[in-house]
């Protein structure tokens, strides 16, 4: 049986052309000056983050860590949720960013280059139960679907963007610069989308350009958003001028996103959304098989041990 007090590692390497195991390196060192006993394995694709994280639940790990970004903490979070809920009561689930998104874990303060910090504040194991959300859809098979999420739901132009971004990273080696091309290149198209949205009291049926639903920070948009409070922020987004809509992007750079006049914000622990034509959905940064016909979103209440810092 494993000692409850080794880590379980989960190392997703990003893709980077010059030495790819350099940032492993630097985890390891700090690693072993902190004197942790782990184990480490490494993920090369969704599929092997949950099988692996399965294999570590399995052999009786109490502190898994995946060193990856939002993408790989949904996979890890979504494979935990397979698990009965007192063995999950027993496992505490970390992150050392390491991602081409990692907001989650900058929600907690934690960042890419200070490994040495985050390390120090996990090895002290400060657990935190948070909340997390769940989409529940219909297939193309039209089978009952269901996914969580730790940070957000994206519906329509920014699932779009994220989307391409992740298909022009490997491009352009930069995140910020795949991120301008896609925006550039999607922008002057001024997608919106036919939308049927019911947020508490409130029925929205119209021209939508984005939705974001949050646990989180929502990459910006839903920055008032907490995984603690068993509620979930939404930012609607209607299709704003030319104009308004460059003055919305210096108001997301400067973290004033819900001050734009084209942004609705609520609060809630249920959306319903009834019809999002032609609309993309993207979960935790990722897009996601779109669902067919309607589909709900809430919130699950304390149901993952967390580790956070002091």
């Amino acid at each position: 049986m494993i000692d409850e007090s080794r880590w379980g590692i989960l190392y997703c390497p990003k893709h980077e052309p010059f030495r790819p195991n350099r940032r492993w390196e630097k985890i390891e060192r700090c690693l072993k000056e902190n004197g942790i006993e782990y184990d480490f394995v490494q993920s090369e694709s969704t599929q092997s983050v949950d099988r692996l994280v399965k294999m570590m639940i399995n052999n009786g790990y109490k502190t898994i860590v995946i060193v990856g970004g939002d993408s790989a903490l949904n996979d890890a979070v979504n494979c935990l949720m397979q698990t009965d809920a007192r063995v999950r009561s027993e496992v505490a689930l970390g992150v050392v960013p390491n991602g081409m998104m990692n907001d989650f874990a900058h929600f907690w303060g934690f960042k890419e280059g200070n490994v040495e910090q985050t390390i120090a504040w996990l090895k002290k194991r400060r657990v935190r139960k948070i909340d997390i959300g769940c989409i529940r859809y219909t297939n193309k098979r039209n089978e009952a679907c269901h996914r969580y999420f730790l940070n957000c739901i994206n519906i329509g132009f920014i699932a779009a963007i994220m989307n391409l971004r992740r298909q022009t990273h490997h491009f352009f080696g930069s995140r910020t610069l795949s991120f301008l091309f896609s925006f550039i290149l999607l922008v002057f198209q001024r997608l919106e989308y036919r939308m049927h949205l019911k947020i508490n009291t409130d029925e929205i049926k119209r021209n939508v350009m984005t939705v974001c639903i949050g646990n989180s920070l929502g990459y910006g948009q839903t920055p008032n958003a907490v995984p603690y409070n068993g509620q979930l922020d939404v930012s609607v987004v209607y299709h704003p001028e030319m104009t308004q809509l460059f003055e919305g992007i210096y108001l997301f750079l400067r973290g004033k996103f819900l001050n734009h006049r084209s942004v609705h914000p609520y609060r809630t622990r249920k959306v319903n959304v009834l019809e999002a034509k032609k609309a993309l959905v993207g979960i935790d940064g990722r897009l996601m098989k779109t669902p067919v016909g309607p589909f709900t979103v809430t919130v699950e209440q304390e149901v993952i041990n967390f580790l956070i810092p002091d």
